[in-house]
Formats: C-alpha cells, sequence, structure tokens
C-alpha cells in the first residue's frame, strides 16, 4: 500500500509514531504496545531511525515485523546525516525487501559521539537530497518533514518554507508536521504552505502530553511552543500523573477535533510507545 492513495477518501488518516526501543529487553513491552493501538486500525504507523551500528539494523527488522508479523502498513524513517550514497542504497534494498513500500525521509540530527565531515564533503547535506536519491530508485512513496513553528537551525519562516517546497518537489508525497500545541500555528502553516505552491496532505503531529517536565524537554529540543494555558493548566497539577494524563487526553482531544473540523486530512500521533492516552483519543475523536 502506497500510503498517499489514504488521503482524499473522505476519511481522516490516522496514524501512530513509535520510536525503537534503546534495549532488546524492552521489545516484549513494545510490541505490546503496538498489539494494543493496532485494535484502533491506524491507517499506517511510523518508526524512527537508529543511525549507529546496531540499532540501525534493529530499526529496519522492527519495522519489517510491524509490517509482515503484525500487518500494520509501516513507513520507516530513514535519516541521511552520517551516511553515503552506497549505505543508503544498500538500506534500501533492506526496507524493500521486508515489503515496505513508505519511507519518511529526514535528514536527522548531528549524532553526539560521531564528528561529521565538513558539510560541503557530505554526500547527503540535506533531507532533499535523500527524497532525491529515493525517489530515483521509483520504489517508495516519502514523506517530508514540516514545522509549524519553523525548524529551530531555520534563518526565518520564509527560509524554511523554502525547504519544504524544495522537499515537496523532489518526490516528498506528503507532510507530517513537527508537534506543536496551538492550532493556529498549523492553520497559518497550511496556509503559507499552499500559497508556496505546496499541494501535497499536510498532516499535523499531535503529541498528548504525559508528563510537564517531558513536554518542557521536548518542546525546547524541537522549537515548539507552550501556550500560557496550557503552562497554566499543568504547573499546580505536574505531580500528579494521572492528572496530567487526563488533561493531555482532553486537551490533544480538543485539539484533534479542531484541526480535523478545520480540514486536516488526519492526525499523526506521537505515541512516545504509550498506548493509553493515543487509545483514548482516538476512541474520542471516533
Amino acid at each position: 500500500m502506497r500510503i498517499p492513495e489514504l488521503f482524499g477518501r473522505g476519511k481522516p488518516v490516522f496514524s501512530f509514531e513509535f520510536f525503537l526501543p534503546k534495549i532488546q529487553d524492552d521489545m516484549a513491552a513494545f510490541r505490546s504496545t503496538v498489539v494494543d493501538l493496532k485494535r484502533l486500525a491506524p491507517s499506517f504507523v511510523t518508526l524512527t531511525y537508529g543511525a549507529g551500528g546496531s540499532a540501525r539494523d534493529r530499526t529496519i527488522e522492527v519495522a519489517g515485523m510491524i509490517k509482515q508479523e503484525l500487518g500494520i502498513e509501516t513507513a520507516s524513517h530513514l535519516t541521511c546525516i552520517t551516511h553515503t550514497r552506497a549505505e543508503m542504497a544498500q538500506i534500501l534494498e533492506r526496507v524493500s525487501g521486508f515489503g515496505i513500500e513508505n519511507i519518511v525521509a529526514l535528514r536527522g540530527d548531528p549524532p553526539k559521539d560521531v564528528a561529521l565531515p565538513p558539510l560541503e564533503s557530505r554526500e547527503f547535506r540535506y533531507a532533499t537530497d535523500l527524497v532525491r536519491f529515493i525517489r530515483e530508485k521509483e520504489r517508495f512513496s516519502m514523506a517530508v518533514a514540516g514545522y509549524p513553528e519553523k525548524h529551530p537551525e531555520a534563518v526565518s519562516e520564509d527560509d524554511d518554507l523554502r525547504r519544504l517546497k524544495e522537499k515537496v518537489d523532489a518526490g516528498g508525497d506528503w507532510v507530517i508536521t513537527q508537534l506543536f500545541f496551538d492550532n493556529r500555528h498549523y492553520f497559518r502553516f497550511v496556509e503559507r504552505a499552499r500559497g508556496a505552491g505546496i499541494r501535497c496532505p499536510i498532516v499535523p503531529g499531535i503529541m498528548p502530553v504525559t508528563g510537564f517536565s517531558q513536554l518542557q524537554r521536548f518542546t525546547t529540543m524541537c522549537g515548539a511552543s507552550l501556550p500560557p494555558d496550557l503552562v497554566s493548566a499543568l504547573e499546580p497539577i505536574q505531580d500528579d500523573r494521572d492528572k496530567v494524563v487526563r488533561f493531555g487526553i482532553e486537551y490533544a482531544t480538543r485539539q484533534c477535533r479542531d484541526l480535523l473540523s478545520g480540514g486536516a486530512p488526519g492526525i499523526h500521533f506521537y505515541t512516545l510507545n504509550k498506548s493509553h492516552s493515543t487509545a483514548t483519543i482516538l476512541s474520542l475523536l471516533r
């Protein structure tokens, strides 16, 4: 199944993102979470990419397990910042060997423990280079990343939007956005993207709040802002996990309903490998 075929059928496309467990001992719990969420019949799921060494191989194997053993359409994340073209060609062969037809094509973050060569000598300088390379293979559909509040490294919103247009023009079939908590950012982003000539589906990425300190850490890393009303609601209850989770479910459900009523083609849930919040929200939406 090519995921772009799912859009435009008159129904919201719901999808989940999982991350690769760091240690093998966590695989049983991970598989259980995926099975729990499978009963919600997501249109597809994505699996984040472990770029180095054994993590890279495990990512592809786990994506293959989700696709083949659990029977869920899977888009495998691929990052290119540390790879050569020869390495990427081998990776794509392995991904294709598991029957995976969809890729989330990303540059990836600079690794903390590996010195990268100068930008001008890298074979993949930007995500656009990876998208163009994969499109040459003519085997895969691709999602690319969009940033409603701009990428933290972008010099301006206009520069960031130009980068997105380049990725789409190079072969990106749909856009998955970075997380955000104020829907006005998404709707303004879509309006600007359409004005720039980007016509593909732009799917909002939503992360249900499950912990206040974790939320602050994530938004700092990715450059997303926290609305004052969200912060003021969470601060008094931050030490009560159950209350935080309940609030997160209510907040995300309101967000999703507003996004869908405003024309969003679906919702991509950042699950953090937890099933309860996502399952509850999706049940309420349906």
